[in-house]
């Protein structure tokens, strides 16, 4: 397979036929560049707070299994009458809970718009990026947003997945405190010629592969910022109407939030699939204790889970702040 032959399958694993059509669609599943502003590797997993895993209620547990272990080249963990708990390098990542009733979560509700999952490298973006192409894959966009270069697709179930890898932070441009983020056409060739196109090594996903960022559809941005950011303590990173960027630690974002689809959404349906659960790890023990009376202190009810406690945001969508 030629670099030129695994662009062609990638275009048509995406439904399109050029790049720039792709990166269009990866705007939609990013959003426009802002008016103004342009543990995980590096710097998404040495913050104060960085992602930890989710947990999905799904209907079809066999499916979604096989499919985030050959997709993504998830190992299994383990697996019981309870579900099934899939990871990298021994790190629980995605816990799939069985609902074989449950009808699926509407696009317009309030819940996940992506799991964004982080590839060490971009060498380990490039080899899974041969993996998808000979497995024939389906697609949904590529973008690069300058901050790092990303792909897009979605599980048999409709939840959407995001794979990408950062470009090194000291390139990242800041006006005050915005990151400049954009879309625009990833480059596909400068990609693929880190690894051989003519064959896929990715047998299992890195053992350095994490959850880097998780992108949310919410009913309003203000009222998600109050969860997010004023009583998590997330840092705003990029805003506009419709859109809300979060990170600890000046990384570009460990939360986005947007109301595309979903502008007054009310609660979640907790019958229905979808994302049940997420966790945000939080590397200091003080900083958690502190952060546990924050959100008790705001209204927002902790709860105690292992390793910390658990909270609801204003459409259900349940969060853990626990112990790194």
């Amino acid at each position: 397979m030629t670099i030129a032959l695994t662009r062609r399958a990638l275009l048509r694993l995406a439904g399109t036929t050029s790049f720039a059509m792709a990166a269009a669609a990866a705007a939609r599943a990013e959003g426009p560049a802002p008016v103004g502003a342009g543990s995980a590797p590096g710097l998404a997993g040495s913050t104060p707070i960085r992602c930890g895993a989710i947990g999905l209620r799904v209907r079809d547990l066999d499916r979604m299994s096989r499919y985030y272990q050959s997709v993504l080249g998830f190992s299994a963990i383990s697996a019981s009458a309870d579900g099934v708990i899939l990871g990298a390098g021994g790190v629980p990542l995605v816990w799939l809970e069985p609902r074989p009733q449950a009808a699926f979560e509407p696009r317009n509700a309030a819940g996940l718009f992506h799991t964004a999952f982080l590839m060490p490298s971009r060498h380990d973006l490039a080899r899974w990026l041969v993996h998808v192409a000979r497995n024939q894959t389906p697609l949904t966009g590529f973008a690069d947003h300058s901050v790092s270069e990303a792909v897009y697709l979605d599980d048999p179930e409709g939840n959407g997945i995001e794979v990408y890898a950062d470009r090194d932070p000291r390139l990242w441009r800041w006006e005050g405190e915005r990151v400049v983020m954009g879309t625009h056409r990833l480059d596909v060739d400068g990609i693929l010629s880190l690894t051989d196109t003519s064959r896929s090594d990715y047998r299992e996903a890195p053992a350095g592969l994490r959850i880097g960022h998780m992108h949310l559809r919410v009913g309003d941005i203000a009222q998600s910022e109050s969860f997010y950011r004023d009583a998590i303590g997330l840092d705003s990173t990029s805003r506009r109407d419709t859109a809300s960027f979060l990170s600890s630690g000046r990384y570009h974002h460990h939360v986005a939030l947007n109301t595309w689809n979903s502008a007054g959404a009310g609660q979640r349906d907790r019958a229905l699939t979808g994302l049940d659960w997420f966790s945000l790890e939080v590397a200091d023990p003080a900083l958690l204790a502190t952060q546990r009376k924050r959100m008790a202190k705001a209204g927002y009810a902790p709860t105690t889970v292992a390793r910390g406690f658990e909270s609801t945001d204003p459409w259900g969508t349940r969060v853990r702040l626990v112990g790194a």
